[in-house]
Order: C-alpha cells, then sequence, then structure tokens
C-alpha cells in the first residue's frame, strides 16, 4: 500500500475506464447499459473501485467520492490512507496483503474520518484479479454502512445495559471483564477491581415494597456514576451487587480514600415518594497485578473474598477489605 503517490484518476457512475466497462457487461441484464447498473448501485448506496497493482493507480466511481468526501482531483493516494482510523488501516493493510500473495479476496468494514470531521464506516468487498496467473488488479465495492452500525450500536449498548441503573449489565461485565483471558484482557490498563454489595436493601423491599427497592438501586447507580467517573466500567453484576472497574493512573495510589467516599455517598439519605430512606454498603478491593495482562477471574475472587469478609465484620470503623 505505502508509496504510491500518484493523482487519482478523476471517474464518474457514468465514465469508467475501457478496461473496466468489459467486466460490467458480464451481467447480462446490463450487458447493453453498464452505465445503468452504476447509477443502480449509486442510489444503494455502493461504489465500485479498482486498484492497478502494477501502477496503484485507482478508479472510483462517484459513490466513492462522496463516501469519502473527497474531490474527484487534486488529491494523492496518501490522503486516503489517513482517512483510515489505525485500527481498519492495520487491518486494510494485512487483508490486501493477504489477499494479493494468495490471489484471493477480503471483507473489511472499516472506519474513517472525512475532511470535514466526520466519522463514517464502509464496507469493502475486493477480489484479486489475475492475468497468465500473476495479480494484476484489485477490484470490488465500497459501501456506505454507517446507520447500519449506529443500528448495531443501539442494539448492543441496550443489551448490555441494566434498564433499572443505566449501568452496564451482568452480560457486559462477563463479556468485557471475566471472560477474558489473562493474555488478552478487555479493559486496559486496569488497576482495580471494586465489588460493592448494598447493605439494607432487602429491608427496604420489606418495608417500603419493590417499587422502593427499585429507586435504591436506581440511586446507587447514580451516585457510583458520581463517585467513579473514570471508570472503565462500571455494572450491576447481581440483585444488589455492584462492580468498578478502575484504570491504572494517578488515581490508583488513592483507592482506598476514593472507595471510603463513594461508601459515605451511598450511606446518605435520599427522598423517595415522602419518605427518607437509608441503606448501607461493603465493598471489597482486588488491586490488578499486571495493568494489561491481568487474571480477570482471580481478580474477581480476591475482591468477593474481601468483600464478604466486611460483611461478616460489620463493624464501624473496620479496616477496608482488601485483596
Amino acid at each position: 500500500m505505502d508509496g504510491f503517490h500518484q493523482d487519482f484518476g478523476r471517474l464518474g457512475d457514468d465514465a469508467w475506464s475501457d478496461s473496466v466497462a468489459p467486466e460490467l457487461a458480464d451481467a447480462p441484464v446490463f450487458a447493453s447499459d453498464p452505465a445503468r447498473m452504476l447509477r443502480r448501485l449509486g442510489r444503494a448506496g455502493i461504489g465500485l473501485f479498482e486498484c492497478d497493482l502494477r501502477t496503484e493507480r485507482l478508479s472510483w466511481t462517484h459513490c466513492v467520492y462522496e463516501l469519502f468526501g473527497l474531490p474527484q482531483r487534486g488529491f494523492h493516494r496518501g490522503d486516503v490512507v489517513e482517512l483510515y482510523d489505525p485500527a481498519s488501516r492495520e487491518a486494510l493493510d494485512a487483508l490486501r496483503s493477504h489477499a494479493i500473495e494468495a490471489a484471493g479476496s477480503f471483507t473489511l468494514d472499516a472506519r474513517i474520518t472525512r475532511l470535514d470531521g466526520s466519522d463514517r464506516w464502509v464496507r469493502i468487498v475486493a477480489e484479486v484479479e489475475q492475468e497468465g496467473g500473476r495479480p494484476v488488479r484489485l477490484a470490488g465495492t465500497k459501501r456506505d454502512i454507517t446507520e447500519q452500525r449506529r443500528e448495531q450500536e443501539k442494539l448492543r449498548i441496550a443489551a448490555e445495559t441494566d434498564g433499572l441503573t443505566g449501568l452496564a449489565n451482568r452480560a457486559a461485565f462477563q463479556t468485557h471483564f471475566l471472560d477474558n483471558s489473562a493474555r488478552n484482557p478487555g479493559l486496559r490498563p486496569l488497576g482495580a477491581l471494586v465489588l460493592i454489595d448494598v447493605d439494607g436493601f432487602k429491608q427496604v423491599n420489606d418495608r417500603h415494597g419493590h417499587i422502593a427497592g427499585d429507586a435504591c438501586l436506581a440511586q446507587v447507580g447514580q451516585r457510583l456514576r458520581q463517585a467513579f467517573p473514570d471508570a472503565l466500567m462500571t455494572a450491576r453484576v447481581g440483585g444488589d451487587e455492584f462492580a468498578v472497574l478502575l484504570p491504572s493512573d494517578r488515581h490508583l495510589p488513592r483507592i482506598g480514600r476514593r472507595v471510603k467516599e463513594a461508601i459515605a455517598l451511598l450511606r446518605t439519605p435520599f427522598f423517595w415518594n415522602g419518605r427518607l430512606l437509608t441503606i448501607g454498603a461493603s465493598h471489597g478491593i482486588a488491586i490488578a497485578e499486571n495493568a494489561f495482562t491481568y487474571d480477570a477471574e482471580a481478580m474477581f475472587l480476591r475482591a468477593d473474598e474481601a468483600l464478604y469478609a466486611a460483611k461478616r465484620a460489620r463493624k464501624p470503623g473496620a479496616p477496608m477489605p482488601t485483596a
């Protein structure tokens, strides 16, 4: 991919080069009017591209220019490469190189930032074409899937959000933390895991009903977000149990003090339906041995043991449980 600095050829939906037109004619229904096919593809948000592997010169249809927000002349290939975010650029480079070497194909959903600063997601479907047993061009389609990705992200967030507190739910905590191996942890750099269990929640439910209990949990969620705005994740992991994953940064040495302040905040009474409700909280802390290659399950077990040791103690002024 690197090293090509020629201008892209100007090409609209109705003006492909002669070398491309015969390929479009392979589809019988459009054999007599390939431009009509291009217009229909454009209306569907699909653009065509072709790269000559001998010269690295690209040809695009108008739809691709619109997708990238680029004029049809006056820019270089390097300008286009810079529009991809680093992860997408790395993936594109690897997939493209492998496809050329194996005379194969690839599909990639890549994120780009247009010149106007707006983000787009583009689905690239590409195939290497050969002549005389040698790869000569890479051709395929580029399609704007930004809205599709946004809808998928909304569904993902809904599936990973606790409806009562607005925090991450147990499934999200399991997926992004517990299920990740020590070799590939999902949340980095991780400093500590804090488990918090609400004390007195059952009494609130028994005395005032489940609606009051729900209001209590919602307050806990709101106050944990307030206490730990820098958390990598704050989740409701059980009925009245919460988890906070804190980053390894300059605040980590103050974790004991920060947790004590959070517990004090949780114990602050709140009004519900004309009543003043008060709860307590116990906690356990597990410090990550390595911010980048931690053992999530081992951390959870240590924090859980510290939490239940604190609940058993239930003594005012007892030392902060930690592990």
